[in-house]
């Protein structure tokens, strides 16, 4: 996968990774949309860039609908999607049914309804590049949110799935993993409305590996493409902690409740 003069959308792109993966591409010579929900945000990125903003709620389908007409109006037909916008949510079983639904709505079904749109065009063209925003929750948990850990959890299953059953028609997926990444959602915006949870979920994060800035990731993530790898691990330690959990479930559980003990003790 040569990024140089495709055509390619990202959401979340008004800051964080986003931000960074739209300059990163544009910089291969990419053509981008950028989105965000905050569109001041967005066209500020997309004017730094010489790209596009449009701003919006990218759960929402119809916002990708315009998103992908937008793209093909300006550059032509959409090579590369990234679902890269997310939110925190709330705690633990105290999480509101409003928290629990705009996570999985943002995290999960954003990915799914983006698919549904893209990939019937991409398979009769035989080609396109679909790469999810997950975390390393997704392969591991999130300490402090059951929304986040859960729906992450979602968006790497997702992701697999959409692999499997359209790899060989040309489809391609990767799935990005990180731990702690210099954002708003390591700066508070995790949890915006449980300031103990967001501590020390934030904690857990930031004393498990270094924290790595939007840009570290977006190299990370052109360079995996470019290979056309899957799983995308900027931490490369996640490896290793994947498969202790794997190979001894009981084991892992049981270090998990320990090393949470000792960021609340």
């Amino acid at each position: 996968m040569d990024i140089a003069g495709k055509v390619a959308i990202v959401t979340g792109a008004g800051a964080g990774i986003g931000a960074a993966l739209a300059r990163r591409l544009v910089d291969g010579g990419a053509r981008v949309v950028v989105a965000d929900l905050d569109a001041d945000s967005a066209a500020k990125v997309a004017g730094e860039l010489g790209a596009i903003a449009v701003g919006g709620d990218v759960a929402d389908e119809a916002v990708i609908s315009t998103l992908i007409e937008t793209a093909e109006r300006e550059y032509g037909p959409v090579d590369l999607y990234f679902a890269n916008a997310g939110i925190g949510g709330g705690p633990g079983l105290d999480s509101t049914e409003d928290q629990w639904s705009a996570a999985i709505d943002v995290n999960v079904m954003a990915h799914v309804r983006a698919a549904r749109l893209l990939v019937p065009g991409w398979v009769e063209r035989g080609s396109g590049y679909f790469v999810t925003t997950a975390s390393a929750a997704g392969l591991l948990t999130q300490i402090g949110s059951a929304p986040y850990s859960v729906t992450k959890h979602a968006a790497v299953g997702f992701a697999e799935w959409l692999s499997m059953t359209y790899g060989d028609q040309g489809v391609r997926v990767s799935c990005l993993c990180p731990m702690g990444v210099d954002t708003r959602l390591l700066s508070g915006d995790l949890i915006p409305d449980a300031p103990e949870a967001a501590a020390l979920a934030i904690k857990a994060v930031t004393t498990a590996g270094k924290v790595l800035s939007p840009e570290e990731v977006a190299d990370t993530v052109v360079a995996a493409m470019a290979a056309e790898h899957f799983l995308i691990l900027p931490h490369p330690e996640v490896l290793d902690m994947y498969r202790h959990k794997g190979a001894d479930y009981d084991r892992w559980l049981a270090g998990m409740r320990r090393f949470q003990a000792m960021l609340r003790g």
